[in-house]
């Protein structure tokens, strides 16, 4: 999944759009709806957001806002009705589960990845190594994914995300399912990574304090149907923790936005 995707042209980029070089990811105008005309049900409507290359976005909102949707259509699963996106290098999408395959071992997954790549056989086995190691998985690559913990299991999806040399990582609630110190240590792992390599990420969650402790921005989606309803910049210096003060204040916030959403909805 590479290169620019877009349904119909390419708008020009929304308010709000950073200047420069165009954006990793552009969204203008978005609708999808599921289900026979006339009993239909509209997932996201008029959903316009603009991320640019190496920003680290947060999507938090009520459960059914339309924020995996968002995620599936911009990883080329799933098309929309109306509306331009665009995804301008290459993506990778991780899911809460890590979507091993159970009969490869750590290694094999990523060294798979790196054979669909195209990166000639003498080198993947150097390759897979040098990923191992970036996600501290130095040992355990013979392991297959039964015998790894949850943890473990994401951090070989990140590598082998990074192994078909994404760009991009589109994440839906990848540290949903763990417990609360593995989930601490994962998030250090993905901020060392993504400051490391560079790459943009666009991550849903229904975690507000992970959002603020990961985020250079966090997008408000209403319920359903999703549109952006507010973007916050966080301006906390990092490394941050979901204990902070500042994060908790700010979450709260952010809860009490995603809750008048939530009863504004319960009220139509």
């Amino acid at each position: 999944m590479s290169g620019v995707r877009a349904m119909a042209a390419i708008a020009p980029a929304p308010d709000g759009a950073p200047s420069g070089a165009s954006p990793a990811i552009e969204v203008a105008g978005v609708h999808k709806a599921y289900g026979p005309a006339g009993s239909h049900v509209l997932a996201l409507a008029d959903l316009t957001l603009t991320v640019a290359r190496g920003e680290f976005v947060c999507l938090v909102g009520a459960s059914g806002c339309g924020k995996s949707t968002l995620l599936n259509i911009l990883a080329g699963l799933d098309k929309p009705q109306l509306g331009t996106f665009a995804t301008r290098g290459r993506v990778a999408l991780l899911f809460q589960e890590a979507a091993l395959f159970p009969w490869l071992t750590a290694a094999q997954n990523i060294e798979l990845a790196l054979r669909l790549a195209g990166v000639p056989r003498t080198e993947r086995r150097t390759r897979t190594h040098e990923l191992l190691h970036v996600v501290q998985l130095e040992g355990w690559g013979d392991k297959r994914p039964h015998e790894l913990s949850g943890g473990m299991r994401q951090r070989t999806a990140v590598a082998r995300a990074l192994a078909q040399g994404a760009e991009i990582l589109l994440m839906d609630e990848p540290f949903g399912s763990l417990d609360a110190m593995t989930r601490d240590i994962l998030h250090d792992e993905l901020e060392r990574l993504w400051t490391d390599a560079g790459f943009t990420v666009l991550f849903v969650t229904h975690d507000v304090r992970e959002a603020v402790r990961l985020g250079d921005r966090v997008a408000v989606l209403t319920s359903l149907p999703g549109q952006v309803a507010e973007e916050l910049t966080i301006d906390m210096p990092r490394p941050r923790r979901m204990s902070d003060p500042e994060v908790a204040a700010l979450a709260e916030r952010i809860t009490g936005r995603l809750r008048e959403e939530v009863l504004r909805h319960a009220g139509d």
